[in-house]
């Protein structure tokens, strides 16, 4: 039976005094790949800013039994939460190899030198490009950079805001095969993503917000064989 590893429950979130997020619950299960759908301003960035602690927020987000809500980022990183921004965020000016060194620097060295090698073996583009600088890189190459640098530590739920924007439907479909990969290493991911049909047939279930609110939790295929839900939400 699939254990729950997220619990989230009456999540507030926003800037200022702006609330975005109101009593958001919904829970991820280990090793399963959720999607976050909604239209545009529905809350799905903010969502993912308030898991990692980016951002104020209230009521409960709980990872394996331990509560994050009032966890600064850096602890809520240390709990085994990787984000990976809208807009990847790798250091342009550092190698391949050096910006997965900073993304493992705290593991022991032996550790990270074993770690980055295997995800090497998952990201074979990159260590063709290991010694190149981050700025060289195709969009699509700093996408799995931006990755496998998460993953250079140990986690437990990664969380990842628009990982096909901008990249062609061929690098699509790679960034996809590693997901799968990812997802087959028992890795639990969240995925905010324009693209919903994509992210539906590759995720086990979907959560879609309306305006801040939860307003459907269930399988990607209920998505994806609801013609009521992808016109109302998702305007497909």
């Amino acid at each position: 039976m699939t254990t729950q590893l997220l619990e989230v429950d009456g999540l507030r979130a926003g800037y200022g005094l702006a609330t975005v997020i109101r009593d958001a619950t919904f829970e991820v299960r280990s090793g399963e790949i959720v999607v976050l759908l909604g239209s545009n301003g529905a809350g799905k960035t903010t969502t993912l800013r308030a898991l990692s602690g980016m951002i104020q927020r209230s009521g409960v987000v709980r990872l394996g039994g331990t509560d994050l809500v009032r966890m600064r980022p850096d602890a809520v990183a240390r709990a085994g939460v990787a984000h990976v921004p809208q807009g990847r965020g790798t250091f342009p000016e550092l190698s391949v190899e050096d910006n997965l060194r900073i993304g493992g620097f705290r593991r022991r060295r032996r550790q990270l030198e074993q770690d980055i090698e295997r995800w090497y073996e998952h990201f074979p583009r990159l260590a063709e490009r290991r010694r190149q600088e981050g700025v060289t890189l195709s969009g699509g190459e700093q996408q799995m950079l931006a990755i496998a640098r998460a993953l250079a530590r140990d986690i437990k739920l990664l969380l990842l805001d628009e990982p096909y924007e901008g990249l062609a439907p061929v690098i699509v479909q790679e960034i996809e095969k590693i997901l799968s990969e990812i997802k087959a290493l028992g890795i639990t991911t969240i995925i905010v993503e324009q693209n919903a049909i994509a992210a539906l047939k590759l995720a086990d279930r979907a959560v879609i917000l309306d305006t801040g609110e939860v307003a459907f939790t269930g399988s990607a295929r209920e998505v994806l064989d609801s013609e009521e839900l992808r016109r109302e939400y998702l305007a497909l």
